[in-house]
């Protein structure tokens, strides 16, 4: 990205923008401002914002089959583009999940809105983690408080994988899917 903007380096560090991009891509998850500013040496906040802000309009305005995402709560995150998804996906040498955080989210996914309570019972206290990890990806929302928590997909969940925001057509689809 260096060099795409001349006034790109008045206003910005060119290496710390290098880093935060470096590390948004090595880590393939959504990352917070302190974790980024970890990585370039700062406790700014401010100014971390201000470098992944920059990011995202560099690759809004790149146009390329990767994008840099603000998610909730000042995260950030590069992925690939949902409709490039369908012909790239099988060169994937990790899956974005494991086996059993996908059993967990497969079980959100056909039972939500569905209370956590619900969700710890049908796949065990090991669905705590997984919900946590499916949380930090934005694929979950957990609204409440305590074992009372509704959980539901996000629309990154939906975009992701190519389908529905709407949850009867989601349902179909993935049923039609696994048939």
């Amino acid at each position: 990205m260096k060099g795409d903007s001349p006034k790109l380096g008045d206003i910005i560090n060119e290496n710390e923008l290098a880093l935060v991009e470096a590390a948004l891509y090595v880590a393939g998850r959504p990352l917070d401002l302190g974790t980024l500013g970890s990585i370039i040496g700062t406790r700014s906040k401010g100014r971390v914002l201000k470098l992944a802000q920059v990011l995202v309009e560099l690759y809004r305005d790149y146009d390329s089959s990767l994008e840099l995402l603000e998610l909730n709560d000042q995260r950030f995150v590069i992925q690939m583009k949902a409709e490039f998804a369908p012909r790239v996906r099988r060169l994937s040498r990790r899956p974005i999940l494991t086996r059993g955080p996908l059993k967990t989210l497969s079980y959100v996914v056909y039972h939500q809105p569905v209370l956590q309570k619900k969700v710890v019972e049908a796949r065990g206290s090991h669905a705590y983690s997984h919900l946590k990890t499916l949380e930090e990806l934005n694929l979950i929302t957990r609204e409440g408080s305590g074992r009372t928590k509704v959980i539901r997909i996000t629309p990154f969940f939906a975009d992701y994988f190519g389908l529905s925001h709407d949850s009867r057509a989601m349902k179909r689809q993935l049923k039609s899917i696994f048939k």
